[in-house]
């Protein structure tokens, strides 16, 4: 897999899961991203917000019994807001790591607490 490399499409509604964990997502349907499944950093730009950072998960939420591959992207310093059926690009700039099926939702919302401040970390030189 080559980075960086460039997704994007209409963003759609899924079970709204990310919220209530704390970390609203911006969705998209794609199955044929040609990139490994898991978790990325990179840049995201939907409606007025350009080029900010996000966190991008690209699989299946196998951790909710779920198998449909999609794209889900937490826009780290957007406002909570309901960003449907809008156009979003993103820029896959940093493989992070590979996508897991956690044992508990508690396990899920640590990593994800652990992905966004290495993101941040990350973000902070780029």
């Amino acid at each position: 897999m080559k980075l960086p490399t460039k997704i994007g499409g209409m963003t759609a509604r899924f079970d709204g899961r990310g919220r209530s964990l704390g970390y609203p997502t911006a969705n998209l349907r794609k199955t044929n991203v040609s990139v490994d499944d898991g978790v990325y950093f990179g840049f995201a730009t939907l409606g007025k917000f350009k080029s900010e950072p996000a966190l991008i998960f690209i699989g299946a939420p196998e951790t909710f019994g779920k198998n449909e591959r999609r794209v889900e992207t937490y826009l780290l310093d957007i406002p909570d807001e309901d960003h449907y059926d809008q156009k979003l690009m993103l820029s896959l700039e940093k493989f992070w790591r590979p996508s897991k099926k956690f044992t508990s939702i508690n396990e899920l919302k640590h990593a994800m607490r652990d992905d966004e401040l290495a993101a941040r970390k990350w973000f902070v030189n780029h």
